[in-house]
């Protein structure tokens, strides 16, 4: 074996070395949220980072009832679900649109979307309530999709505005040919072939709605209302926290996202190649 041979392999071995280093310091927290969600209150106070004595599943128990668990997360997977719908259909519409009537209205109209993206939730959510309220939509589920519709949607335009310039036009001039609308055109041929990308966003918005505490906190204020962070959150008070109980309801908040997300990843990288660099 030639020296650049033993080269490559030596910076091929320091790489899975460092990458398998960072992939340890990154479960770490899981180990500790894990871990402490089988101890005691009194276990997890004195010794948090050593490993249970014994796996005892009467916290995941409390905390499924003190949270009501099955309630609020029909809650979160009820507006998670409709939110990335109507994002995704809504948004590719959108996008299709713009991409293909380049316009000057259009032109600007991507640049207000992308202008909205370095905005921050903190400087638009007392407006953000107070339009909710004045439509008659504060505390209810409805109020609370449409302003992840407005938050969300200039991501998630950006993102497919990008994908559709690298769709050949001559697949819809053909269908044109074919005899098909417009609407056909967009629902049968131009909307399969936004697959990756549209499972793209639907990751990146399930992940951002379903994890997402500050927004429900402001729109949602009926308890047959909490989604899942809001429910883990009544387990911190001013002067108590019930470490025993929030860490079960935290695993049993993150399994169904983290089970979505491992299932869904492949898609990822994909989407946001071809959604950013073509076209």
């Amino acid at each position: 074996m030639d020296f650049t041979a033993r080269k490559r392999n030596g910076s091929r071995i320091v790489t899975q070395i460092v990458v398998i280093l960072l992939a340890i310091l990154f479960l770490v927290p899981f180990y500790f949220l894990v871990g402490n969600s089988f101890k005691g209150y009194g276990e997890i106070l004195s010794n948090s980072a050593s490993f249970p004595g014994s796996f005892n599943g009467d916290n995941y128990t409390q905390a499924w009832h003190a949270t009501n668990f099955s309630y609020v997360f029909m809650n979160s997977l009820v507006i998670t679900v409709v939110s990335n719908v109507l994002l995704a259909l809504l948004c590719a519409m959108c996008a299709y649109k713009m991409v293909r009537n380049d316009n000057l209205f259009n032109r600007v109209l991507f640049v207000a979307f992308v202008a909205a993206m370095v905005i921050p939730f903190q400087a638009i959510m007392i407006p953000l309530v107070q339009v909710i309220s004045g439509i008659g939509l504060m505390n209810t589920r409805i109020g609370l999709i449409v302003a992840y519709l407005g938050f969300g949607a200039p991501l998630t335009v950006f993102l497919l505005h990008g994908f559709v310039k690298s769709v050949p036009i001559d697949i819809e001039e053909a269908a044109t040919v074919d005899g098909s609308s417009p609407n056909g055109i967009f629902f049968r041929v131009v909307l399969p072939l936004m697959q990756p990308i549209i499972v793209t966003v639907i990751i990146l918005n399930t992940l951002w709605i379903w994890n997402d505490y500050l927004m429900p906190s402001l729109i949602l204020h009926d308890p047959q209302l909490r989604t899942i962070p809001i429910a883990t959150y009544m387990f911190f008070g001013e002067y108590t926290k019930q470490w025993d109980l929030a860490l079960p309801a935290l695993v049993m908040g993150i399994t169904p996202i983290v089970i979505f997300f491992l299932a869904m990843q492949r898609y990822i990288i994909e989407g946001i190649v071809q959604g950013s660099v073509k076209g």
